[in-house]
């Protein structure tokens, strides 16, 4: 029963802080969004499609709309966090995209987690510590060794700087990244890029 929703395509029929109405032939669909998808979606009266997350509970059935399966797996794996409900998990996604948020996880990036409204820094550790293992199983972009190498300008210098220094001693970038993350994740945020190279040779060559 809790899939019997999977996708609605229909026309904008209106919007609000955080939902939209969609209408399918006639029939009114109320959607909750995160802002990130809802600023994707196109104007009243053009047509959309939404990947949709039915929530069935005993006094009420409330539908999730996202803008891709991706978006709406990691959605489904947040509600899995002790303490994550529907509104902390659409702010999470409001402010991190998939890769982003599986980004965040690879390398124990909890400043990144906390930029969502209701997550304080034990929220951004227990999610963290949670879904490190589960996260890597969603494939795709979004697999560890591969975020773990998408580097943006707002990841940590240190990372950027190991990764690099691994890369041009010869590894592949997707090694070179996957152990980076995962010597990090034991190290600390405060490790600094030499340490992360010792201990990411050490972990390539084992």
């Amino acid at each position: 029963m809790k899939y019997m929703i999977g996708r609605l395509k229909g026309v904008i029929d209106g919007y609000g802080e955080d939902w939209v109405l969609v209408d399918v032939r006639g029939v009114g669909y109320h959607v909750q969004c995160s802002s990130r998808t809802l600023a994707a979606l196109p104007p009243i009266g053009e047509a959309a499609i939404l990947a949709i997350e039915t929530y069935v509970r005993e006094d009420q059935i409330r539908l999730f709309g996202f803008a891709n399966d991706s978006e709406r797996d990691w959605f489904r794996l947040l509600l899995l966090v002790q303490g994550v409900g529907t509104k902390v998990a659409l702010a999470i996604l409001s402010v991190l995209g998939s890769d982003e948020l599986a980004r965040a996880i690879a390398l124990q990036d909890k400043a990144a987690m906390s930029r969502a409204q209701g997550v304080g820094p034990k929220v951004a550790v227990r999610i963290i510590n949670e879904l490190k293992d589960k996260a890597g199983l969603m494939g795709g972009d979004t697999s560890l060794a591969q975020v773990s190498v998408q580097m943006e300008s707002g990841a940590p210098s240190a990372v950027n700087d190991a990764v690099s220094a691994l890369v041009n001693l010869g590894y592949a970038r997707v090694q070179a990244g996957a152990a980076v993350a995962k010597v990090r994740a034991k190290a600390g945020d405060e490790a600094g890029a030499a340490e992360l190279i010792r201990r990411g040779l050490k972990e390539l060559s084992s």
